[in-house]
């Protein structure tokens, strides 16, 4: 933007009082009033999250955080553990083909009309013909029994199916029509008022709802920029604001506090595991590098980053060393850490495995082929170029030379079976750790990039996704990673990624605003904190 027509602070500041006035608010600060000793009934928020194409569950509406005007049949609680909404019980037949759920008698929609299990029925169905950002994979149909039961039959075993139930916002089947994502009808929290495309979204309490009632009349979300949404803040305009940790570290503001949220929100360096024999994807994406495909390289590269150093100089210390994709979830496996930041570890696998610095310019090779490969990034993304840039200095103290390149994703996706990537992931479904290292995921979109495969972890990412039981579930996702023998995907055995940290995700809050127990947040900054919503409480 030319220096002349960008905006001020002071013009930043006005286009939020603006409009927070345009939804009948003063900007003033969230805090209780001084002289009557009452509590805000309003609570504004800048912390992203709008959704353009409306708020429509069955085209993807509410996957990460809350859906506000829709109930789903379960709930995650804190800790990623599975509660109930909507629905009173749920079970899985034997053979993990039908999901049956006992649903509450006492929902109503906010037009006055009874949810109905012929509503969950319809809800499912629908999403799984939109074929939208609603994954409803695996559904065959979904069949009413009766008032309150509702059966969801598979075409095959599928444990992550869990996840749909948790996410999928219940719509009602008699005012699902045309209009319907931009004026949302459902049996959630909040009730929708008004949203003004670009500029914020006002939502009311639901006074009908069955759950714990929210503390707040009515909630405004601002969208607006960092910079718009840091003044704000200043001026105590906003309640809650969601700011990268660059922006919100060391900020002193008068009235409000800074929060940090444990996410699985992580970045790692995808890793060749082929070598280049000439060939091409499907897609015609050259394939292979000599050099990462050798389990020598990929391991000294995850023994050789000092991922503690990489939390502490560029996540301001917001984050905490990854030691796979899946930190801090149930299916987690912590054997898979290693001790790392040792270059002499590092030299001492390479070394083992053939590779030496024979002319001394400090690069190993191994029969004339320099360990020296290139690391790519998203052009524009300051945080993935400070682990990119961070990473070249650690790994050539072991001897390995690293090139980082920011790229557009059009090209990261021609080069992404030949070049390191570093990429952001993080969910609370194990789905994605099956994407990201199950070879017939391989080369599909963005997922296991690397072309990674193993028939031991392929088993027991198929055992994990056909389990019936939870448990039986997060055992196999646990052994895909690393399993008894010492096989599996992680950096203690195939090392097919690097992964480097997990972040923490960073929130201005008012100084009278309790948050409750802080969820687990996925990969996305922002939304995922209203996953909390109606547990939150003034406090003064």
């Amino acid at each position: 933007m030319p220096r002349s027509t960008r905006p001020t602070r002071t013009r930043l500041v006005l286009a939020v009082t603006l409009t927070l006035a345009a939804a009948g608010l003063s900007a003033c600060s969230g805090s209780g009033d001084a002289e009557t000793g009452e509590r805000p009934t309003t609570l504004r928020l800048a912390i992203g999250g709008e959704s353009e194409e409306g708020y429509d569950p069955t085209l993807g509406w509410g996957r990460y955080g809350s859906p506000l005007f829709q109930s789903t049949l379960l709930t995650r609680n804190a800790d990623l553990s599975i509660g109930t909404d909507l629905a009173t019980d749920y079970h899985v037949s034997d053979d993990g083909l039908t999901w049956t759920v006992d649903l509450r008698t006492d929902a109503v929609f906010t037009d006055g009309e009874p949810v109905t299990a012929d509503d969950v029925a319809y809800t499912f169905t629908t999403a799984a013909e939109q074929g939208g950002l609603t994954d409803v994979t695996g559904l065959e149909e979904a069949v009413a029994v009766d008032e309150d039961t509702v059966e969801l039959r598979l075409d095959q075993p599928r444990s992550t199916f869990v996840n749909r139930l948790v996410s999928l916002g219940i719509v009602p089947e008699h005012a699902h029509d045309k209009g319907y994502a931009q004026r949302p009808v459902g049996s959630g929290p909040f009730t929708f008022v008004d949203w003004q495309k670009g500029q914020q979204l006002v939502v009311e309490r639901n006074d009908a709802y069955y759950g714990d009632k929210p503390d707040f009349e009515r909630l405004v979300f601002v969208f607006t920029d960092e910079d718009a949404s840091l003044a704000a803040a200043r001026t105590g305009d906003v309640d809650v604001v969601g700011l990268p940790a660059s922006l919100a570290a060391g900020q002193e503001i008068d009235g409000m506090r800074l929060e940090a949220v444990t996410s699985i929100d992580n970045r790692g360096m995808s890793l060749p595991t082929v070598p280049d024999r000439g060939r091409t994807s499907p897609a015609g994406h050259p394939i292979g590098n000599d050099v990462t495909a050798d389990v020598a390289v990929r391991r000294a590269v995850n023994v050789a980053v000092d991922r503690a150093a990489l939390v502490e100089g560029v996540l301001e210390g917001f984050g905490s060393p990854a030691t796979g994709p899946v930190d801090h979830s149930p299916w987690h496996n912590p054997d898979t850490a290693v001790e790392d930041g040792d270059p002499e570890a590092a030299k001492a696998l390479l070394t083992a495995a053939g590779w030496k610095d024979s002319d001394g310019d400090g690069i190993v090779e191994k029969e004339g082929t320099k360990a020296s490969f290139t690391l790519l990034y998203p052009a524009g993304d300051s945080l993935r170029q400070g682990l990119a840039l961070s990473v070249v200095d650690m790994l050539a103290e072991a001897g390995i030379e690293v090139a980082t390149e920011g790229v557009g994703w059009d090209e990261i996706e021609q080069r992404k079976h030949v070049d390191a990537v570093l990429f952001g992931w993080g969910s609370h479904d194990p789905t994605e750790m099956y994407n990201l290292y199950h070879s017939s995921m391989a080369g599909i979109e963005l997922f296991n990039p690397g072309l990674y495969a193993d028939d031991r972890v392929d088993a027991h990412l198929d055992a994990a996704l056909a389990a019936t039981d939870q448990d039986e579930a997060n055992k196999h996702w646990r052994a895909a990673q690393l399993d008894k023998d010492g096989n599996g995907f992680s950096a203690p055995a195939d090392a097919a990624w690097a992964w480097l940290v997990n972040l923490e995700h960073t929130y201005l809050v008012d100084s009278c605003l309790d948050l409750g127990e802080p969820h687990v947040e996925p990969h996305g900054h922002g939304w995922p904190i209203t996953a909390g919503l109606t547990g939150w409480r003034w406090v003064c």
